[in-house]
């Protein structure tokens, strides 16, 4: 029997998986559980970036944020006599920023540190933002992937119209640990630009959560406006948040923002009145976390090594219980090369077989994962009240996971079988089948 065509060897082959249906569901079953982990755990480890970057965006950085050089050497204690611009019109800036390529929407910021009177709480976080704006153009609760109201409403914002508002929102742990709710007062204190002692008592009109223990526990939330004038500012902003279309676009913005700085400050030597422009990417937590992925990286990778084992464990084992089987097709005509070809077809399509099940599988599973999230509180036992992630993950559903889980298992699976199959196919015919 000599046969040259690769059709035929193919051929031969597929009659060979059909035969022994027991034996080949136990190949397809190994290569799906081997794709459909590796699958799920790349996935899982995406979504914890992707969750965490999201938080920093939102919450700490925007995807370019501008600060005074003054604000930044002293950041730990939210400084608000520092406002960048060198305290011209915050809103002249943010008209300018928003007019840039790639800009999705700009907001000023205040946050500043109050203490607490009256309560078993001391010390709270001021958050001054447009809420309406903010809220709309971004998720404040990761898992609801909403703005993150569970009670009442956010307050109204101050204008001409309506001045001197004094509402706030406070967090779902704020709220229980202080034993506040709706209706109350928060009377409170904190240092105005001008350095004076301001006495404020703030109604809450809502409840938030926001998904983010940090800002669920210590940040009483209030509108721009209000704080603004509360801290004297006056038209100015301690912060601004620049949001682009796409995280990816951040470097190019920022040169661009530090433009417009500079034709708005007048110095064309560049001195930008000494504000700062950070990309998302300079954080402090952003770097940790892909400096840690590494180590997230060298688990998968041992996981792809276990897996890769479970696969060659099973093709390795399938080769050998039909060594009987290579000395009759030896016997019968067939040359080593086409011995290895109709093996080698085998197990391609095996693999194909099982690489297409494990990422029906995984496509299922993390597509749902994309939707319905992991408690992540649960899983650390919470407590990561400073780490700014969210306490939920989701899991990333791409195709680029699902088709590298593909290439995975079928590549695996066929290039295992070259090396056993070369060693039975040189094994004498009348020798492999006494055995």
């Amino acid at each position: 029997m000599k046969t040259n065509s690769f059709t035929t060897l193919a051929t031969i082959a597929w009659r060979n998986i059909k035969r022994n249906m027991r034996r080949t569901s136990l190949c397809i079953v190994a290569i799906a559980i081997a794709v459909f982990f590796t699958i799920v755990m790349q996935s899982m480890m995406t979504g914890m970036m992707v969750g965490m970057e999201t938080v920093v965006q939102v919450f700490d950085t925007g995807h370019v944020s501008i600060v005074s050089a003054d604000f930044e050497a002293k950041k730990e204690y939210y400084p608000v006599q520092y406002p960048i611009a060198n305290g011209s019109s915050a809103a002249e800036l943010v008209d300018a920023i928003k007019l840039l390529p790639g800009v999705r929407a700009v907001f000023p910021r205040i946050t500043a540190y109050a203490t607490l009177q009256d309560s078993t709480k001391k010390h709270a976080l001021l958050w001054g933002l447009d809420i309406a704006g903010e809220t709309a153009a971004n998720n404040f609760n990761m898992t609801d992937k909403s703005n993150g109201l569970v009670e009442g409403r956010f307050p109204a914002p101050e204008t001409g119209e309506t001045p001197f508002r004094s509402e706030c929102a406070v967090g779902t742990i704020f709220a229980k640990k202080t034993g506040l709710g709706i209706g109350d007062k928060i009377p409170l204190k904190t240092v105005s630009a001008q350095f004076s002692d301001k006495m404020w008592s703030p109604v809450i009109t809502g409840i938030y959560e926001f998904d983010y223990q940090k800002y669920d526990e210590d940040t009483i939330l209030v509108d721009f406006n209000r704080l603004q004038r509360l801290l004297v500012l006056g038209n100015a902003a301690q912060q601004v948040y620049v949001f682009a279309d796409k995280a990816s676009m951040s470097e190019t913005i920022a040169k661009a923002v530090r433009g417009v700085l500079t034709s708005l400050s007048g110095d064309t030597g560049g001195n930008v009145s000494g504000d700062l422009v950070h990309d998302w990417r300079d954080n402090y937590f952003v770097a940790l976390m892909r400096q840690s992925a590494v180590i997230y990286y060298i688990v998968y990778l041992v996981f792809i090594i276990v897996a890769s084992f479970l696969i060659v464990n099973t093709v390795v084992m399938i080769i050998h219980e039909r060594i009987k089987e290579i000395g009759m097709m030896g016997s019968l005509g067939m040359t080593r090369r086409e011995i290895v070809e109709v093996f080698f077809f085998e197990a391609l399509f095996l693999s194909i077989l099982g690489a297409l099940a494990g990422c029906v599988l995984g496509g299922i599973v993390t597509f749902i994962g994309s939707w319905f999230p992991i408690d992540f509180n649960a899983m650390t036992g919470g407590g990561m009240k400073e780490f700014p992630i969210s306490g939920t993950i989701y899991l990333d559903f791409s195709p680029g996971i699902l088709a590298g889980g593909f290439v995975f298992g079928v590549v695996i699976a066929s290039i295992c079988t070259l090396i056993p199959s070369l060693k039975s196919a040189f094994v004498e015919p009348v020798e492999a089948l006494r055995r």
